[in-house]
């Protein structure tokens, strides 16, 4: 007979050969069945009323029967600690093996990107890998990826807008958590929680004309009453038409620097680092003069 730890070992085993990784540790997780490898567990989600909806997680810290499961690909974060003393012959936490036959571990599971925990006794043929270290640096990198930053969203110069030589052009741009910030997300492995916050801290306009004009923030709204002053933050004033431009158009590339601040908020808490990254947005604008009737 096929036991639920040797099902879990099959399934593993198999998913590593497709991985082309050795899973770092076999066991069973919160609500069912568990493989991990490099800190992610994938967990069997329980029967219907009894999971999460949202994690697959179970509520209570003892699996359930084996009646109604079915696979998920929830990610958890699982740690093992040697109970000390072991528990007693009679305990239920041996699943029906004899003290020396494997041992019994306090295991802590944690569902990735959320507090979600889950800690219960569990009977382990093998001592479980030692953990390598977590790079928070690698963490806070996964955190991000989950943001989808974007360029920014130009406001202005429009494609449909009318541009006149020699007159001022005010630049600006809409903001959001994806186009301008801030943008925060959470990353968990090994017991290390990451919280990164993402802001941009400059935009690069380049104008088509052979100049660049750096903002560090999101430019100023043209408004009626302005008249032809030039903008108090970002701005800009072509000197020739676009005539001569592949389809009588400046190509305008505005490049955003985003500046990320990340910390560790759990194990290690106080390490603290920064990325950056940058994102493009192009318009194409026409520019011509502006003509007087004698």
């Amino acid at each position: 007979m096929l036991t639920r730890a040797r099902a879990t070992a099959a399934v593993a085993a198999a998913l590593a050969a497709v991985a082309g990784a050795a899973p770092a540790a076999l066991a069973d997780g919160p609500g069912g069945g568990v493989s991990c490898g490099d800190y992610i567990c994938e967990v069997e989600a329980d029967s219907p009323g009894q999971a999460d909806s949202a994690t697959g997680s179970h509520a209570g810290s003892e699996p359930q029967d084996g009646s109604g499961r079915g696979t998920s690909s929830n990610p958890w974060t699982c740690t093992y600690v040697l109970l000390s003393p072991q528990p007693p012959a009679t305990s239920l936490d041996w699943e029906s093996h004899t003290p020396g036959d494997g041992a019994v571990y306090k295991q802590t599971c944690h569902y990735l990107d959320s507090l979600n925990t889950v800690t219960r006794n569990q009977w382990l043929a093998n001592p479980p890998p030692t953990a390598a270290a977590v790079d928070p640096a690698v963490l806070a990198q996964r955190a991000v990826d989950t943001m989808k930053l974007a360029g920014p969203d130009v406001a202005s110069p429009r494609a449909d807008g009318k541009y006149l030589v020699g007159m001022p052009m005010w630049m600006w741009v809409n903001r959001s958590a994806t186009t301008y910030g801030p943008n925060t997300a959470s990353a968990s492995a090994g017991g290390v929680r990451v919280t990164a916050t993402a802001n941009v801290s400059k935009i690069a306009w380049s104008m088509g004309d052979g100049t660049v004009v750096t903002c560090t923030g999101p430019g100023t709204p043209y408004t009626a009453t302005a008249g032809k002053t030039d903008s108090p933050t970002c701005g800009h004033t072509y000197m020739r038409t676009s005539a001569d431009q592949t389809g009588g158009r400046y190509r305008i590339t505005a490049t955003s620097t985003w500046t990320i601040d990340w910390q560790v908020t759990t194990g290690d808490a106080g390490q603290a680092g920064q990325l950056t990254e940058t994102r493009q947005t192009q318009t194409q604008i026409p520019l011509t003069e502006l003509q007087v009737l004698n």
